[in-house]
């Protein structure tokens, strides 16, 4: 998380986090200083959008970016007073940086997550990635936290210093593994959308989230890189900035998810319902969490008649679901819920939302349309 530099302004690999800067480089102040305004700019913009855009201050989704966006300016504050000795506490110093960094990288893993089950219905995936994300948190946080107060405190910091040298690249490469994970479903999940989706409109938005994760992984590669390469005065001041750009592609897009799991006639596939996962409740992570000002309806036939207590709020009932995900696994057989369900559900389905929901979510070529019709 922190640097040392010698005399000559150089990074000391052997001496990785104690000290400020003492160099004569008056370019390489410069650059330090605007890599953080940069990332400072880029957080405050963000909160912007985000309190002007959100209706409802609740949900995964709000409470990670405005802790990740904040987690990027107490970063920023804890380098630069610590690079330039503005406050010549280096404990004091050090609170700020973990504090920011804590916050600011698993923060953003979080608001990937948080959308994540807008394209991916996989319960138990799901599950998998949250206690990926908490268990990454606390074997990579706790021990290099540990070693960062190590090292700034007024005792023999050596031993603290070599194992911070080590620890540093481990929770990297651990952190950054764990976004390519998670990006790495998106571009799985959305590459599978494509080849059934023919809406130019999702498309494009299929194509935006493509990319957009392409380019998380690619920052965090670049990042990677100078961490390996020893650049660590470079690599510290970057990685706030890349983190902010990071943070605002994924608000750019993840709220456009919405809209994409929109059906013609404006039911949402994955909200707040049996489809999704009852361990995502209590965070409030739905569809419906999205601000209205991002949501927008697609044109198509006027509103369906009230539905049933056997219909979620997306919908699709339970057992439609549930029959899904059975096609999904490659059971063919239809439960004996989803037969009761067809014969007591009013609500009917158009031929376009049919046709959509059986593409999207890869229903098999056994079932009927009547049967996702009812």
């Amino acid at each position: 998380m922190a640097v040392s530099t010698t005399s000559t302004g150089s990074a000391d690999s052997g001496d990785g986090i104690t000290g400020g800067y003492t160099g004569d480089s008056v370019a390489l102040r410069v650059v330090i200083g605007s890599f953080i305004a940069i990332s400072w700019y880029n957080a405050v913009e963000l909160n912007i959008l985000i309190f002007a855009t959100f209706q409802k201050y609740r949900g995964l989704y709000f409470w990670s970016l405005v802790v990740a966006s904040w987690g990027v300016v107490f970063y920023g504050i804890g380098f630069l007073f610590k690079f330039f000795q503005v406050i010549d506490n280096g404990v004091g110093n050090v609170v700020f940086i973990t504090l920011g960094w804590w916050c600011m990288v698993t923060g953003q893993s979080v608001v990937l997550y948080s959308r994540l089950h807008l394209i991916l219905l996989n319960e138990k995936l799901l599950r998998r990635i949250l206690w990926m994300i908490i268990v990454d948190a606390v074997i990579l946080h706790i021990p290099t936290t540990v070693l960062t107060f190590g090292s700034n405190a007024h005792t023999d910091t050596a031993a603290f210093v070599r194992g911070y040298n080590v620890m540093e690249k481990i929770q990297m490469t651990g952190f950054c593994m764990q976004e390519f994970i998670i990006s790495g479903i998106y571009l799985w999940e959305t590459a599978k959308f494509l080849r059934t989706d023919d809406q130019a409109k999702s498309r494009k938005t299929l194509y935006a989230l493509f990319y957009i994760n392409m380019t998380i992984i690619l920052m965090d590669l670049s990042l990677l890189g100078l961490e390996y390469a020893n650049l660590y005065i470079l690599e510290i001041v970057i990685k706030g900035m890349v983190y902010s750009v990071k943070l605002k592609l994924e608000f750019a897009i993840l709220g456009k998810l919405v809209q994409y799991v929109r059906t013609p006639s404006g039911h949402v596939i994955v909200g707040r319902g049996s489809d999704v996962p009852e361990f995502l409740r209590p965070f409030e992570t739905a569809a419906a969490d999205i601000p209205e000002a991002s949501v927008t309806t697609p044109a198509g036939p006027a509103a369906p008649r009230k539905r049933r207590s056997t219909e979620n709020l997306n919908g699709l009932s339970a057992s439609t679901y549930e029959h899904i995900e059975k096609q999904k696994d490659g059971d063919a057989s239809v439960s004996a819920q989803y037969q009761s369900a067809i014969q007591t559900t009013d609500m009917r389905r158009s031929e376009d939302e049919i046709e959509m929901v059986m593409k999207r979510y890869s229903v098999g070529p056994n079932t009927s349309k009547n049967e996702i019709r009812r």
